[in-house]
């Protein structure tokens, strides 16, 4: 903890240069980053005055492997990103919790009344309120702070920054009122808790655990209620590889109803073995019925359960080859995984409009321009929106360069996997 001068001249004067190098990985992001924080203190005291704070910080996440495999408890590959949420904080002696975001208006939330309401259901309040509920549910300890907090987690971009700002309130709370003692795994189904209860919005745990453990992070959902979550401690940057995230710019509107297809046709395979989820078939007997599954239920949920199949597998696969440091075996498997969601998942283009295929323009370009030294994949839950590519440094320049000029100047983020998931900036 330190007076908010004090942490100014200290970033400003390189000392904390290492630890900022340390959670955002890449040298070329310090100086910007240096700005962000100085001025996030600055506005911190602008609005709450000179005070001792702590400086805090949680990941947006990309998804890597398991595409459309947790809602039928499957396993997922994700991995946290140096693209991040930021809070400067300060404890109170009340209960009142006071968020200044930038670009939100957030009313002060009392952390005495801790019960979800369908007024506050889909605001900001809710996931605040949530979150203390799902910590003082656990046992732990909650109070009041003051936060001003902003973003670079980009939203719509399959990044999560609903998960970050969960997450961050966790490791918040965490470390103000319980020494840093509730561990990632709890924070995430804490922020999962806040989401569903509070909120109101049914969600997946990936989201939250990979923005708050942070890394790669391999999840299996046999078990929904107690997912086993394995970090791998698989050093990104010795890839020489940069993970970019391309906008298509396509639209989501009127697209609800593709997303909720892509489960609905798993759990008519489900329900033919009368099961309910695919995860509880054996492949095998799956394979050993698709004549008489095409008869009963058509192609689609086949091919869609045939993908399902694929892709679980496929995750074992990609976290062997990142604990052997096989990364060239890991991009074979990640460019599997996207010719999987293209052919058999189908949710790279919408059948509505077939004119209006950004994802697959953005597939065919990075592979025209990656010549097969990197790869590809559709990224999230698809239709419309980003591609996720690994790209050799040697040939991020010409990447960019080609991929931004289809879909304009910013729309390639290049990131890189943070080692760090929800973290208290300044130790």
């Amino acid at each position: 903890m330190a007076m908010i001068q004090t942490l100014i001249e200290e970033i400003q004067t390189g000392k904390h240069d290492a630890d900022l190098l340390k959670l955002y990985v890449d040298a070329s992001m310090i100086e910007k980053q240096k700005e962000r924080y100085v001025l996030a203190l600055e506005t911190f005291k602008d609005h709450f005055g000179e005070k001792e704070v702590r400086v805090y910080s949680a990941p947006g996440r990309s998804e890597v492997g398991g595409n459309h495999t947790d809602h039928q408890h499957g396993r997922v590959l994700a991995a946290g990103v140096n693209l991040d949420t930021i809070a400067i904080v300060a404890k109170r002696e009340d209960d009142v919790i006071i968020v200044d975001s930038e670009g939100f208006n957030i009313k002060p939330v009392n952390a005495a009344t801790l019960v979800a309401s369908e007024k506050e259901a889909g605001t900001s309040e809710a996931i605040i309120r949530g979150v203390a509920a799902g910590i003082k549910n656990r046992g732990g300890n909650i109070g009041g702070f003051e936060a001003y907090m902003t973003s670079d987690v980009l939203e719509g971009a399959g990044l999560s920054s609903s998960a970050a700002f969960e997450t961050l309130l966790g490791t918040i709370l965490s470390h103000e009122y319980n020494e840093g003692a509730i561990d990632a795994v709890e924070i995430a189904k804490i922020g999962q808790y806040a989401e569903n209860e509070f909120f109101m919005k049914p969600c997946g745990l990936m989201d939250q655990m990979a923005s708050s453990v942070g890394s790669f992070i391999t999840i299996d959902f046999k078990d929904p209620s107690n997912p086993i979550v394995e970090k791998l401690d698989f050093d990104f940057d010795s890839s020489n590889h940069s993970l970019c995230i391309v906008d298509t710019k396509g639209s989501h509107a009127d697209l609800t109803d593709e997303y909720a297809a892509v489960p609905a046709d798993m759990r008519k395979v489900a329900n033919y073995f009368g099961k309910d989820f695919l995860r509880e078939i054996e492949p095998t007997l799956f394979y050993q019925n698709v004549g008489e599954l095409r008869n009963t239920l058509g192609d689609r949920p086949v091919l869609r359960a045939y993908h399902f199949f694929g892709e679980n597998a496929r995750v074992l696969d990609e976290v062997a080859a990142l604990k052997a440091n096989d990364f060239d075996q890991f991009k074979t498997l990640v460019k599997a995984s996207g010719d999987s969601s293209y052919k058999y998942l189908q949710n790279v283009y919408s059948n509505k409009d077939v004119n209006e295929q950004n994802i697959s323009t953005g597939l065919a370009m990075s592979e025209y321009l990656l010549q097969g030294k990197g790869v590809c994949r559709v990224h999230g839950g698809g239709f419309a929106g980003t591609i996720q590519a690994f790209v050799p440094n040697e040939m991020l320049d010409s990447y960019k360069t080609g991929i931004e000029a289809v879909f304009d100047e910013g729309s390639c983020y290049v990131l890189k996997v943070r080692p760090f998931g929800g973290y208290k900036v300044f130790a």
